[in-house]
């Protein structure tokens, strides 16, 4: 009877409240993107970063339209999982897909936690022996571990708390960074050979993930008070809001540093432009608000995503073992995703990081959109169009974002190729050789008609 209990999961039914899921979907998208991504996109396509922001707003409020659709007729804390499965069933689209979502989301997390630690070195001169940043990212995401295993209300109340500061830090920065610069043009007419559409694609890729902390919203469905209408809201405040703050923060960047500055400080680049603009005192401010920001996305991604593992393994779709841990489901699914971010966090530098997050994010997306315009259209009353156009939008940031990495960095496309392989062939041998998940499958293969 012990051992049943602790393979089920224990979701909260209306514990989280409609400002409490916004601050945890602004969590993960503002740690994400503001603080890291911003030099990463200008040695991309140059001056033209802003303008790839903008972009990647555009293809993100496509894509959601499809998670908004489906999340209104089946709320589920199991989010993206879950929105997989109704589409695909118990068949290897969702496993992969869905697995892809979950190492896109871990990777999110070490992501924000190298972040950390390479704005908070900025308060000692910055880590010149490169062993600090991984230190601290480690320690943050050990700490965020600590707090989620203390329930929703704790995790909701501490994410408000840090979202509340850190957008109304944000907002400070870029209106005071814009104020105060000589000027706020930016000088779009000469890209040079950084503006080339292909590089622009490449970095609008980057940008959507920026704006992908959205779907963390989706697997905290059913735990939203009036999920139907309010995790469809909470989705449109969150990306709106983040629009506003990354056109601000972008044009404050570009209006006090030149683009060489901001390639140069590519991990910490809104600390190095709060020094001319704001003297030692906004570089210590900027950095306290990176060093919440990111706290903040960390606390909420881990939430999310462990909740998204436990869907998937009462789904049969991933193997689960308990190695002796007591408790429920999601705090083993806990564990597992605490750990694979500190292996990434303490080995890969922030630029991979980011290349093979968005990469198995975008696979992703295409995957979702592809499933409502197949399968679930007529069910959850969708226009066919706005997929369709999300689908293309997704393989054009995509293919420019692959041709510029193959361009300088081949390893990590690599990398992706090899991890998609293993992921595959993993699930279709645990999908056919797992007794439960075989008889799933073989069930669910009748029902859907593939």
């Amino acid at each position: 009877m012990s051992r049943e209990e602790d393979r089920t999961t224990r979701y909260q039914e209306g514990s989280l409240t409609l400002p409490g899921t916004v601050m945890l979907g602004t969590g993960v998208m503002i740690g994400a993107g503001i603080f890291a991504l911003t030099g990463q996109m200008a040695q991309m396509t140059g001056v033209l970063f802003p303008l790839a922001f903008l972009a990647a707003a555009v293809i993100v409020s496509f894509s959601a339209y499809s998670y908004i659709k489906i999340s209104n007729a089946y709320p589920s804390a199991g989010g993206i999982g879950m929105y997989l499965h109704k589409a695909y069933g118990n068949r290897l689209p969702t496993a992969f897909n869905a697995l892809l979502m979950y190492f896109s989301m871990v990777i999110a997390q070490s992501f924000l936690a190298r972040t950390f630690g390479s704005y908070t070195m900025q308060l000692f001169g910055g880590d010149d022996s490169g062993r600090m940043v991984p230190v601290l990212g480690v320690a943050l995401i050990l700490t965020a571990f600590l707090i989620n295993l203390l329930g929703n209300r704790m995790i909701q109340g501490v994410a408000s708390f840090i979202g509340i500061l850190k957008i109304g830090g944000i907002l400070i920065f870029g209106l005071v960074g814009v104020w105060i610069a000589d000027s706020i043009s930016v000088d779009f007419s000469q890209p040079g050979e950084a503006g080339t559409i292909g590089n622009f694609l490449g970095a609008t890729a980057l940008g959507i993930l920026a704006f992908k902390g959205f779907t963390t919203i989706t697997n905290s469905g059913s735990e939203v008070i009036d999920p139907k209408r309010n995790v469809g809201r909470a989705i449109v405040i969150s990306i709106a809001a983040c629009v506003l703050i990354y056109t601000l923060v972008g044009f404050a960047v570009a209006s006090n540093l030149s683009l060489a500055e901001i390639i140069e400080t590519q991990d910490y680049s809104l600390a190095a432009a709060a020094r001319p603009a704001l003297g030692e005192y906004g570089v210590w401010f900027t950095v306290a608000i990176a060093m919440m920001a990111t706290a903040g996305g960390i606390l909420a991604s881990v939430f999310a995503v462990s909740r998204m593992l436990a869907m998937l393994t009462e789904m049969k779709l991933v193997p689960h073992r308990h190695f002796g841990m007591p408790g429920s489901i999601q705090k083993h699914t806990l564990v597992y995703t605490v750990v694979l971010g500190l292996i990434l966090t303490a080995f890969f530098d922030l630029s991979r990081i980011a290349a093979l997050g968005i990469i198995f994010y975008l696979i992703m997306d295409i995957a979702i959109h592809w499933g409502v315009l197949r399968y679930l259209r007529d069910d959850i009353k969708a226009k066919a169009w706005v997929p369709s156009l999300a689908i293309i939008l997704d393989l054009l940031a995509l293919g420019g974002f692959l041709w510029v990495k193959l361009n300088t960095d081949p390893f990590v496309i690599g990398v992706a190729v090899i991890t998609m392989i293993v992921i595959a062939v993993s699930e279709q041998v645990f999908l056919k050789w797992s007794p439960e998940s075989a008889q799933a499958y073989q069930g669910d293969s009748h029902e859907h008609h593939h």
